[in-house]
This record gives C-alpha cells, sequence and structure tokens, in this order.
C-alpha cells in the first residue's frame, strides 16, 4: 500500500511539473502561494498539510501524507516559564510537511516543534488537521515572535510576524492558559536535531 502512495505521489507530483530539486521546488511553490494565496512555509510545506503544486492544489507528501504520520518522531522536552511540555520534532521536509495531519486529539502538555533550515517568514494552514491548535512561532535563539490560534480543516494562513527558525504547534489556547506570549523563550530549544 505505501509502495501505491508513493507511485501516487510521484506521479502527482510529474503530473503538476514539479522542479528536479528541492531548492526549485521551494521557490516554485511559495511563488505559487503568493499567486493563489495558499499558505505555506518558506520551505514550501505547511504544517499539517502537504506541499502545492505550481496550480496551488494539494499534493501528499512523498510517500502519501499517512506514511510520514505514521513514522515515531524524535521527541525533545522544553520549558517555557516554567512549564514543561513533550514536543514531537519535525525536521525534515516530509515531516514539517505532515505536521499533525489526520491526527484526532493532542495530549495536554504535547505538541510539534518544527525545525526550519533558516530563520525566514514561514506560514502555516490547518488543512487535514482535526485539532484545534496554537502556534508560536520563534526566533533562532527560541525566543516566541507571535502566537496564533488555528482553526481545524482550514487553509486560512497563519504567519510569523519576524523571521522564524522554529514553530511549536499545542492544543488551542495552551500558550494563554499559562500566560505565554510573545518574547517568552523557550528552553531546550538547543538540543533540537538539526534540519535536513
Amino acid at each position: 500500500m505505501n509502495l501505491l502512495r508513493h507511485l501516487l505521489a510521484v506521479l502527482l507530483l510529474a503530473f503538476c511539473g514539479a522542479p528536479a530539486s528541492s531548492e526549485q521546488g521551494s521557490r516554485l511553490r511559495d511563488a505559487n502561494v503568493r499567486e493563489s494565496g495558499a499558505a505555506l512555509s518558506s520551505t514550501g510545506v505547511a504544517s499539517a498539510s502537504g506541499v502545492t503544486s505550481p496550480k496551488g492544489a494539494p499534493v501528499p507528501p512523498s510517500g502519501g501524507a499517512h506514511a510520514a504520520a505514521d513514522q515515531a518522531l524524535p521527541e525533545l522536552v522544553l520549558e517555557i516559564k516554567g512549564h514543561k511540555l513533550t514536543a514531537e520534532v519535525a525536521a525534515t521536509e516530509p515531516q514539517r510537511a505532515t505536521g499533525l495531519m489526520y491526527r484526532r486529539m493532542l495530549p495536554e502538555n504535547r505538541g510539534m516543534l518544527f525545525v526550519f533550515p533558516y530563520a525566514a517568514p514561514q506560514s502555516f494552514w490547518m488543512m487535514n488537521t482535526y485539532v484545534p491548535l496554537s502556534i508560536a512561532f520563534l526566533d533562532d535563539t527560541g525566543t516566541i515572535v507571535n502566537i496564533a490560534d488555528m482553526k481545524p480543516l482550514t487553509t486560512n494562513s497563519h504567519t510569523s510576524t519576524k523571521p522564524a527558525k522554529y514553530a511549536l504547534e499545542m492544543n488551542q489556547g495552551w500558550f494563554a492558559k499559562r500566560g505565554i506570549k510573545a518574547g517568552a523563550r523557550v528552553e531546550g530549544i538547543t538540543r533540537a536535531p538539526e534540519p535536513r
């Protein structure tokens, strides 16, 4: 079944005219985002979604969205203003593209940390994501730039107000309930795996 999903993803990418290199793909997808209004990060991924084709249509990540969702991700214990949490770490492009897609619940004090190769404007959407989330965009020092609430199963853009190297998704309201706002620092971020 995974082989069939992979072949389907390859065919979709070929049909949609995806560029040969990942860097070219990111630039092309970013240009298409501006034209279509879809929300993607600077690397061409959107949390809990897939990348888009040059025409703006969703394309599942290589191997199928469920394949990446089924893989165990590394975990990292983080702390913000004395509040500990455990975050799964999405450090590869397929992991970042899949994010929290298809999950029906997220335990309290658990979330997902997205690690990008460099600080840049990041943008996320909630396609195929069933859990209401809050996202904190973090600069390269782990300081929160801004926080946004995201409604499930939408393609509305939620964008960092400044360049962000990390994004942390938690259950909606998690940051607000703890009085965590922009300017707070996330401790433990330096132990995150290097992005690939």
